[in-house]
């Protein structure tokens, strides 16, 4: 009985710590990820800023959670663009085929806006007369803008990209930069 028991216990630890390094493995690559996401992301937007010559961006885990729930929600219902309501955040989307485009390309896509760009107070910013043609790259250049974070989730054959920040720009009266 006693070589039983201790060869069910062996088996039921060595499952245990098994499964710990698997799971810590596995946190440690969603960890690996997500570091790769926010550098990417970081640096795709803050090249934009210093264009500007505002000052960069730092990364939120708090906006990136926020991001990232709002783009599971997005493409769980078929990846359909449409804002959030009264987060309180600023907020990006984006959307594309599904393994397309790398994070650099999806911020570059609102990067693009800025041939529209006229310095001006908002909402008199873009040359086509039209603020949401500017509207992306606005929030990333707002100068009060100092955090942001991101999420992406792929559904539908597309994936989605939704950035948050903080505090928001895009205000009325105000001048981007």
């Amino acid at each position: 009985m006693t070589a039983l028991f201790t060869k069910i216990t062996c088996t039921a630890l060595t499952t245990v710590a098994l499964t710990i390094a698997t799971a810590t493995n596995l946190n440690s690559q969603v960890v690996a990820q997500n570091r790769g996401i926010a550098t990417e992301m970081l640096n795709a937007h803050n090249k934009y800023r210093k264009e500007v010559g505002v000052p960069p961006l730092k990364w939120s885990n708090t906006l990136a959670n926020n991001a990232q729930k709002w783009a599971n929600n997005l493409a769980a219902n078929g990846g359909n663009l449409q804002h959030s309501q009264n987060t309180g955040e600023g907020e990006n989307l984006w959307g594309g085929t599904a393994g397309a485009y790398s994070y650099t390309k999806m911020v570059d896509s609102w990067g693009q806006e800025k041939k529209y760009f006229v310095n001006g107070t908002f909402p008199k910013v873009s040359s086509t007369g039209n603020w949401y043609d500017v509207g992306h790259y606005t929030q990333m250049i707002w100068r009060n803008t100092t955090t942001v974070g991101c999420g992406v989730a792929r559904g539908s054959g597309k994936d989605i990209l939704v950035c948050r920040y903080s505090p928001p720009g895009n205000y009325q009266g105000q001048k981007v930069y």
